[in-house]
C-alpha cells in the first residue's frame, strides 16, 4: 500500500510539472517580441517611396538615404510610386543596387502613370509589379541626342542593360526574353505552348530548338514583332507575367495583398535634397557664372565681388555633387589647387601666365569629376564614355561662354560703372574750361615711353621725361613694357602695348 501510494504521489507531481512548462512555454511564446499576439497590436508600416519626374543622380541619393534611414524596418513594405519617363543609366542603375540589397525587405512598384525607360528598369528590380488602370511601362532602349533628334544606341550599348534585364526577370520571375525585348527592338518574340507549358521564346530562340521539340510546339502567337519596344499596358503586364494586379491607388493594392492593418509613411525629399534636384537642374548655368566671375576678378584689380561670387557659385555646383554621391576628396583636391594657383596670380604673379591657365585646368578637372562617379570609363559600361562626353562639353562650354561675357563685362561694363555716382551734381559743368590734355602735357596719339608700374589697367608711364598717369585699353601691362599712345580723350590718355 505505501509503495502504491508513492507511486501516485509521484506521478501527480511530474503530471503538475509537466503542466507548468507547458504553460510557462505558452506564455513565452506570447510574449516574445515578433509573436503573433504582439504584432497583431501593431500595424504593418508601409513606407511610399515617390519615384517621379527624371532619373538622375539626386534621386539615387534620396531613395538610397530612404532605405538607410528605415534600415531597422525589416518586416515593412515599401512602395516606389513611379511616374517617370526615364534619365540616366547610370543613376537607375545605383536605384536598382539599392533595391536589390535592400533584401530581405519587401518592395513593390507600383507604377502611377509611367514606367518608361530607366523608371522600367527601376520597377523590374522591386520583388513586385502593381499597376495603376491605363498605365504603361517598358521601351528602355538606349538613346542619345544628337542635331537630327534622339538615336538608339547599338549593340554595344544595348548588351550589358540586356543583361541586367534577364538578371532582374529571373530573381523576381518575370519572362526574361520579353524583359530583354524592352531594350531590344531586333528581336521578335513570341507566345510558345508546348505540351501544355507556355515559354516566351525570340526567333532565334525557336529555330535553336531540337527537331523533335519543335514538333512540340502546339501554339505560336507573335507577342513582339520586330523592330518594336515591348511597351505594357496594365492588362497586358498581367497576361504576359510582369503585373500582380491593378488597383487603382495604393489601398487597393494593399488589400490585394491581403494586407488589412498597415500605417502608410510617405518618405518624402528633405529641403536639402529639393534644393540638390534645383541646383543640379541650373549647374550649367552657375557653372558658367563662377567661372565668368572668376576670370572678371583676375582681370580686375584687387579681389572683390566677382572672387566672392565665383567661389560661391562653383561651391554650390561642387557641393551639389558631393551631397549625390558624386564628387568625392579628389575632386575637391584639384578644385582647390585651381583656386590656389589663381590666387598666385592674383597676388604673385600680375598679368595671366602659366599659373592662371593651370588654375583654370585644375578647376576644369575637378568640376568634370564631380559630375561622375569614375574617372575613366569602363569598357564593360559603355555608356560611361557617353556621360564623360556630356560633362567635358558642359564643363568647355561653360568656360567658353564665361571667357566671352567676362570679355564683354570687362570691356563694355565695368568702364561704365566709374561714372555712376550718386548726386548732387552741379548744374552747370566745366566742360569747355579745360585746355586739352595734349596741350598741358604735351603728349600726342602715337608717342612712345615705358611702363614704369603695372597697368591694371591704370597706372604711370614715361613718356620722354614726364611720368604720366595713364589707363589701358581694358589689358595688363607690366611694368618696364614699352607702350604706344593710341588715343587722348579729355584727360584720358589711353595707352597699348608697343609692337616690337
Amino acid at each position: 500500500m505505501m509503495k502504491g501510494t508513492d507511486y501516485g504521489n509521484n506521478g501527480r507531481g511530474r503530471m503538475w510539472q509537466i503542466l507548468l512548462l507547458l504553460m510557462v512555454a505558452a506564455g513565452m511564446v506570447f510574449f516574445l517580441p515578433g509573436s503573433g499576439a504582439v504584432a497583431g497590436d501593431q500595424p504593418r508600416k508601409v513606407y511610399v517611396i515617390p519615384v517621379a519626374g527624371e532619373v538622375e543622380p539626386a534621386m539615387a541619393a534620396y531613395i538610397d538615404r530612404a532605405f538607410r534611414d528605415t534600415a531597422e524596418s525589416s518586416e515593412a513594405l515599401f512602395v516606389l510610386e513611379i511616374d517617370t519617363f526615364g534619365g540616366r543609366v547610370d543613376a537607375a542603375l545605383q536605384i536598382v543596387d539599392t533595391l536589390i540589397n535592400a533584401a530581405p525587405r519587401r518592395t513593390v512598384a507600383f507604377v502611377a502613370n509611367k514606367a518608361i525607360s530607366a523608371g522600367a528598369l527601376i520597377a523590374l528590380a522591386s520583388n513586385d509589379l502593381v499597376m495603376r488602370p491605363n498605365t504603361t511601362i517598358g521601351d528602355c532602349a538606349p538613346i542619345t541626342y544628337s542635331q537630327e533628334g534622339p538615336k538608339v544606341m547599338g549593340e554595344k550599348f544595348q548588351s550589358p542593360l540586356r543583361a541586367k534585364f534577364r538578371t532582374l526577370a529571373r530573381r523576381n520571375n518575370y519572362p526574361p526574353t520579353l524583359a530583354e525585348s524592352m531594350v531590344t527592338a531586333e528581336m521578335e518574340v513570341y507566345r510558345v505552348e508546348m505540351e501544355g507549358k507556355t515559354f516566351y521564346l525570340d526567333s532565334q530562340e525557336i529555330d535553336n530548338l531540337l527537331p523533335e521539340e519543335q514538333e512540340k510546339i502546339t501554339s505560336r502567337k507573335l507577342v513582339v514583332a520586330k523592330g518594336e519596344l515591348l511597351t505594357m499596358d496594365d492588362a497586358e503586364a498581367i497576361e504576359l507575367g510582369f503585373s500582380r494586379m491593378t488597383a487603382a491607388n495604393i489601398e487597393e493594392m494593399l488589400a490585394g495583398f491581403g494586407i488589412e492593418d498597415y500605417q502608410i509613411i510617405r518618405l518624402e525629399q528633405n529641403w536639402s535634397e529639393t534644393l540638390g534636384r534645383l541646383i543640379a537642374r541650373f549647374a550649367p548655368i552657375l557653372l558658367m557664372i563662377g567661372l565668368g566671375a572668376l576670370y572678371t576678378e583676375l582681370k580686375a584689380p584687387g579681389f572683390g565681388v566677382f572672387g566672392i561670387i565665383g567661389i560661391v557659385c562653383l561651391g554650390l555646383v561642387f557641393l551639389n555633387q558631393y551631397l549625390v554621391g558624386l564628387a568625392d576628396y579628389t575632386d575637391l583636391l584639384f578644385i582647390i589647387l585651381g583656386v590656389v594657383l589663381l590666387a598666385v596670380e592674383f597676388l604673385v604673379l600680375p598679368g595671366f601666365g602659366l599659373a592662371g591657365a593651370a588654375g583654370f585646368a585644375c578647376i576644369a578637372v575637378g568640376m568634370v569629376l564631380s559630375f561622375q562617379d569614375f574617372v575613366v570609363p569602363d569598357p564593360q559600361l559603355p555608356w560611361q564614355k557617353e556621360i564623360l562626353t556630356g560633362n567635358l562639353i558642359r564643363v568647355l562650354g561653360s568656360f567658353a561662354a564665361a571667357m566671352v561675357v567676362s570679355l564683354l563685362l570687362l570691356r563694355y561694363v565695368l568702364p561704365r560703372l566709374g561714372i555712376v555716382i550718386e548726386g548732387p551734381y552741379l548744374a552747370a559743368t566745366l566742360a569747355d574750361s579745360h585746355a586739352e590734355s595734349e596741350e598741358a602735357k604735351g603728349v600726342h596719339a602715337g608717342d612712345r615711353g615705358t611702363a614704369r608700374t603695372f597697368l591694371r589697367p591704370s597706372g604711370k608711364v614715361e613718356i620722354g621725361r614726364e611720368i604720366i598717369d595713364v589707363v589701358t585699353e581694358g589689358d595688363f601691362i607690366e611694368k618696364g613694357t614699352p607702350v604706344v599712345v593710341s588715343e587722348i580723350k579729355g584727360n584720358r590718355i589711353i595707352v597699348r602695348k608697343a609692337e616690337t
